[in-house]
């Protein structure tokens, strides 16, 4: 029996599905306890702002390194160690009692959630079929939204619980655990159950120069469309809701953390829902173009709306703009989908690593930028509202830069697709 006939192979599905749900968890549960960190370590906003960035910049500067190392030296290494990496920056995280700590921290934090994506990937495309693999990426790519959501109201109430130090390295701990598990199901018991089987299958990739296959996207003008696509859509969300979404329920609205993070839950439900529904809207219009232009529209006008009502909005209207943000950030699995019509197998996991920077870019960007601009104004009017009023502007100038990248991809039909990627591998 190979691995992709066994049913061992769903025990590999939920063990890194698990893995990827606490990984992403990760990503924003900082953002729940930016209020007490400022008072406890005496920082400024725009220290936060960098603290949360610093976790994305490494995210975002490994995505095509990572995707090559994979490729070379296979998956199951790099995600075993990311898993436990990411545990061990959680729990310095939770210890720490200076601010170089937490920094330190949230870097080691950012190397081990690299891992994650480009390997998962690799992983399921070993050991399923092709028809299985298209239908669970999808569900992989939920995953990713549903560890956000456990960061919000059930990992707040841990918080509540625990206290946030405590918290923290119970998630730590949770991480290096699965590390352990990891080892056990994707190298221990597949040499027991397939020793004749090869542990490395090789991709194109490693024939070709490295140099010449990046200097070939980067001049690539799809490749810079949805770079710019990505980077409107999920930096904007992203980097919001890692930062200031919850201070920002706290201070303008008057919520406990609890209640504030149940808005991010509402922008998480919206990203659920996002992700299949785009997917099979594109589907059956049988082009992936217009419906992504016009959720990059409708999220260029929510994010204008705030500015609108000068950083605060009704709150049953704050409310449906999470709903619709998330929603969009659930959509933008259609660039990946876009790369997949554009370029040959032997390219996709460099393109989409390429695609993806761009998104963790600005996710980058946002928190330090939103952060300047509070400290700001802070100190000159002590006025929060101007300050988030002003900041407002950030995600507004992002989803504008994502909508022109959108609009300038060349969709390719499924047809030309199919006899494209057929002459390229020739």
């Amino acid at each position: 029996m190979d691995k992709q006939n066994s049913r061992f192979r769903w025990v590999v599905f939920v063990s890194v599905l698990l893995t990827y749900l606490l990984l992403s968890s990760q990503r924003t549960a900082p953002g729940l306890i930016t209020e007490q960190v400022m008072k406890d370590f005496q920082v400024t906003a725009t220290t936060i702002g960098l603290l949360t960035s610093i976790q994305f910049f490494v995210y975002t500067s490994l995505q095509i390194p990572m995707g090559i190392l994979a490729d070379r030296f296979g998956p199951n290494f790099f995600l075993i160690i990311g898993a436990i990496v990411t545990g061990l920056g959680t729990i310095i995280y939770s210890l720490g009692t200076h601010e170089v700590v937490l920094f330190f921290a949230r870097i080691l934090t950012g190397i081990g959630d690299a891992t994650i994506w480009v390997n998962l990937v690799l992983i399921l495309s070993h050991w399923f079929k092709v028809k299985e693999f298209v239908r669970l990426i999808g569900i992989a790519g939920m995953t990713g939204s549903l560890g956000f959501l456990l960061a919000t109201v059930p990992f707040s109430a841990w918080i509540d619980l625990l206290g946030w130090r405590a918290a923290f390295f119970s998630a730590g701990i949770a991480l290096c655990l699965t590390g352990i598990l990891l080892y056990i199901v994707l190298v221990k018991k597949p040499r027991q159950l397939f020793p004749n089987e090869t542990v490395t299958v090789k991709d194109e990739i490693q024939h070709q120069n490295i140099s010449t296959l990046l200097k070939r996207i980067v001049m690539n003008r799809q490749a810079w469309a949805l770079f710019f696509c990505h980077f409107g859509v999920v930096g904007g969300y992203v980097g919001f809701i890692s930062s200031w979404a919850v201070p920002y329920g706290m201070n303008m609205y008057d919520l406990t953390r609890s209640d504030a993070s149940q808005l991010i839950m509402v922008g998480l439900i919206g990203a659920l829902i996002g992700a299949p529904l785009t997917s099979w809207i594109a589907s059956r219009l049988k082009t992936i173009k217009r419906p992504y232009v016009t959720v990059h529209f409708i999220i260029f006008t929510s994010w204008s709306a705030f500015l609108f009502f000068k950083g605060n909005p009704p709150l049953f209207m704050l409310i449906l703009l999470f709903f619709i943000i998330g929603f969009g950030f659930g959509a933008s699995a259609l660039t990946f989908a876009v790369v997949r019509q554009s370029f040959p197998i032997k390219e996709s996991g460099i393109v989409s690593g390429f695609a993806n920077t761009g998104g963790f870019l600005s996710a980058v960007l946002l928190p330090v930028f939103f952060g300047k601009v509070l400290d700001h104004f802070q100190s000159v009017s002590g006025s929060m509202t101007e300050g988030y009023f002003y900041g407002f502007i950030i995600p507004v100038i992002f989803s504008l830069i994502g909508l022109f990248g959108v609009s300038t991809i060349e969709e390719i039909r499924h047809r030309e697709s199919a006899e494209l990627e057929s002459s390229r591998l020739k």
